[in-house]
C-alpha cells in the first residue's frame, strides 16, 4: 500500500542542475519526516538531506550544503530535492525515505533514481 516513487534523475553536466521528486502514497505524509539518501556501488548509503513533518527543520550533509535544497508539499504528497552546481561526486542512486515522526520503526523507501554527473 505504501509507495514512494522517485523521478527526475538523469544525466547532467558538471555545474548543472537537476530536480528530483518523490511521489508518496498510502500514508499520511504530514506524519513522516522525509529524507533523501544516495548510494554509489561499493559504498554505504549516505544521508543527503532531511526535512521534518511540516518543513520546520531541514538538515543537509556537509557535502551538499549550499547546493541542494529539500522541500515538501504535504497537500500534493510530494518531496523534492533541488540539486544545483552538481559535481561528478554527486553521481549516485538517490533514494526517497520516509520515517514516521512518532514511530520510528515505520520506515519506507523508494526504489531509487539514477543521477549521473558527467561531461
Amino acid at each position: 500500500q505504501v509507495q514512494l516513487v522517485e523521478s527526475g534523475g538523469g544525466l547532467v553536466e558538471p555545474g548543472g542542475s537537476l530536480r528530483l521528486s518523490c511521489a508518496v502514497s498510502g500514508l499520511v505524509l504530514s506524519a513522516h519526516d522525509m529524507s533523501w539518501y544516495r548510494q554509489v556501488p561499493g559504498k554505504e548509503r549516505e544521508l543527503v538531506a532531511t526535512i521534518s513533518t511540516s518543513g520546520e527543520s531541514v538538515n543537509y550533509a556537509d557535502s551538499v550544503k549550499g547546493r541542494f535544497t529539500i522541500s515538501r508539499d504535504n497537500d500534493k504528497n510530494t518531496v523534492a530535492l533541488q540539486m544545483n552546481s552538481l559535481k561528478s561526486e554527486d553521481t549516485a542512486v538517490y533514494y526517497c525515505n520516509g520515517r514516521h515522526s512518532n514511530y520510528h520503526i515505520l520506515e519506507y523507501w523508494g526504489p531509487g533514481t539514477q543521477v549521473t554527473v558527467s561531461a
